[in-house]
């Protein structure tokens, strides 16, 4: 029902760093519209030839000019991320999105945007999510673990210029790993005072990963923010990680904020 200048149109607008919501509003097409002409089979052709030099590879390696954007994208990659080698050379980013978080497809999209300026995002359809996708030859250099293979199956470590970049944002940090693994749940119990069955409500974090590298590093950073765990079901394949304190829960409410 749209012309191929007006999706042109829209994707220029996109392209430029704009959310899919502020491009809805200015153009009055539908996100899922705007979504949809996103994907493409092999995004490479409209990828290859858009990047900013690869500050890990100057004479004098530095970190992302945008770091807590970086603490952000590195939580996601830990937790729901790949990166795979393409055949003509280069490398794919790939973080996986669920659909009913439309928020954080955008939230993605912006900080791999910030972290590789001049890169283009595309969204890459799939059952139940989105493959929010960057092609660059230097994704390796910015995510060093990247290796063969499950994550969980390899160590997965930070080098220290990256230790520095979450020990100065951990909350971006933190946030990267719950967006991508987290279930908030509410908890709920009865009692009986006073003759009365009353019942009550809390809510709860639980973080789930295969790799007891990444659940350390998740760990390791709520000690840094003064969020108490505890954890969970330790016997089974994917570990668990419970935030359950009053205070600890609100403290996460109040820095991590909805997926959307």
């Amino acid at each position: 029902m749209y012309d191929l200048q007006t999706r042109q149109r829209a994707l220029s607008l996109v392209d430029r760093g704009q959310s899919l919501s502020a491009v809805s509003k200015q153009t009055g097409i539908s996100r899922a519209a705007i979504r949809s002409w996103q994907i493409r089979i092999d995004p490479l052709p409209r990828m290859r030839g858009r990047t900013t030099a690869c500050p890990r590879c100057l004479p004098e390696p530095v970190a992302p000019a945008d770091s807590a954007s970086y603490a952000y994208l590195l939580g996601l990659y830990l937790g729901d991320g790949c990166i795979s080698r393409h055949r003509h050379g280069g490398y794919y980013l790939r973080i996986a999105c669920a659909d009913a978080w439309p928020r954080l497809i955008d939230r993605c999209r912006t900080a791999i945007t910030a972290v590789r300026p001049g890169n283009t995002v595309c969204l890459l359809q799939k059952q139940g999510c989105v493959m929010v996708t960057s092609y660059d030859r230097h994704w390796p250099c910015l995510f060093p673990q990247h290796g063969p293979g499950k994550k969980h199956d390899r160590p997965v470590g930070l080098e220290p210029w990256r230790q520095d970049i979450v020990d100065a944002h951990p909350w971006e940090f933190v946030r990267g790993l719950i967006h991508s693994e987290r279930c908030r749940v509410t908890n709920w119990t009865e009692k009986i005072i006073g003759g009365v069955r009353k019942r009550y409500e809390y809510p709860r974090y639980f973080f789930s990963n295969a790799s007891r590298d990444i659940l350390r590093l998740f760990t390791d950073a709520l000690d840094s923010v003064g969020v108490e765990w505890k954890p969970a079901n330790q016997n089974r394949a994917v570990q668990n990680v419970s935030v359950a304190k009053r205070a600890s829960v609100a403290l996460m409410d109040a820095r991590i904020g909805p997926k959307y």
